[in-house]
């Protein structure tokens, strides 16, 4: 059985229940390297991260690089001497870093891999239409989400499953499969499975603004679909009056009229309608520049929409 000692690395809150996990079980997290501090808010303030914060409370020394490249750095993280390196929600690491311990480096991700590979599979696998995802833990290599396959464990989607609900059960169900990996690392049972090669897996790359906006001439099932795969972020937005709103959550609805792609109505009480390829969707939450997120009749009550067209 392999005498284990192990370097955690992660940044968000994602990553702390596979770093709890190791602690109560007694690993020996030699020491965890995360983010540095950043300035977050209108006071701007230095803000830690979670794994720092939960590092911190458990009394195990935190590195924080600027650059993973640095000699001072990799001094530093040899200094401790590990054998074993843990990957969660952290960035991607020179050959350097990740070549580093005898053991290697295992990364969990939130996707079952070889497909959706990428930044940001949980919500390219609800934007998608997928009825199934997991989490992977595997050995780093040089190429990004390419190394050999250590364990995966399914998690079904739910038709009303969004980034926020699915994102809670993958970071629980993720942190087991770690302590799994774990396990079978330390008694020297290991055994590991190349990635796929193939030209049709699907992707999942950083997700950015511009590319958050709604495409209303897609059906109501892909709409629905984009809107779940970014809520409650980076947020699903069009543009309403002029102004950029977002939106959290749509709902087919049976309004029997007609209207272009992309045109809204509303009754200006309690409804606000938008028209995709298919049907109305009836716009339940969101959230107009330069206001607070709101169900849409508390919306309509202060923002009547005047300029829209009525439904009568």
């Amino acid at each position: 059985m392999a005498d284990l000692r192990i370097i955690f690395m992660g940044t968000p809150e994602f990553a702390v229940p596979s770093l709890q996990i190791l602690v109560e079980n007694n690993w020996p997290v030699v020491a965890v390297v995360t983010a540095p501090d950043r300035k977050k808010g209108r006071g701007q303030m230095l803000a830690t991260s979670p794994v720092k914060d939960y590092a911190v409370a458990n009394n195990i020394p935190v590195l924080q690089p600027t650059k993973l490249k640095d000699p001072a750095f990799l001094d530093e993280l040899r200094s401790f001497e590990a054998n074993l390196q843990v990957v969660v929600a952290f960035r991607m690491l020179p050959k350097d870093v990740w070549q580093m311990p005898a053991l290697g480096t295992l990364n969990l991700h939130a996707s079952l891999l070889p497909n959706y590979r990428g930044a940001a599979p949980i919500n390219w696998a609800i934007i998608k239409g997928e009825k199934e995802t997991g989490v992977t833990t595997f050995f780093l290599q040089h190429e990004i989400d390419t190394g050999e396959i250590i364990l995966q464990e399914k998690e079904p989607i739910d038709k009303d499953d969004t980034v926020g609900s699915l994102y809670e059960r993958l970071m629980l169900i993720g942190s087991k499969l770690v302590l799994k990996t774990i396990d079978q690392i330390a008694a020297g049972k290991v055994k590991t499975t190349p990635q796929e090669i193939s030209d049709n897996l699907q992707s999942a790359p950083k997700i950015f603004k511009d590319t958050c906006k709604i495409n209303w001439q897609s059906n109501y099932c892909q709409v629905n679909n984009f809107v779940r795969g970014l809520n409650p972020y980076p947020t699903a937005w069009t543009i309403i009056e002029g102004k950029t709103c977002k939106i959290y959550n749509i709902q087919r609805s049976d309004l029997n009229m007609s209207g272009d792609m992309g045109s809204f109505i509303t009754d200006h009480k309690k409804k606000l309608y938008a028209r995709c390829s298919d049907v109305w969707i009836s716009i339940e939450e969101l959230q107009m520049e330069g206001k607070k997120k709101m169900k849409i009749e508390d919306f309509l009550r202060g923002n009547p929409l005047l300029n829209l067209p009525d439904t009568q």
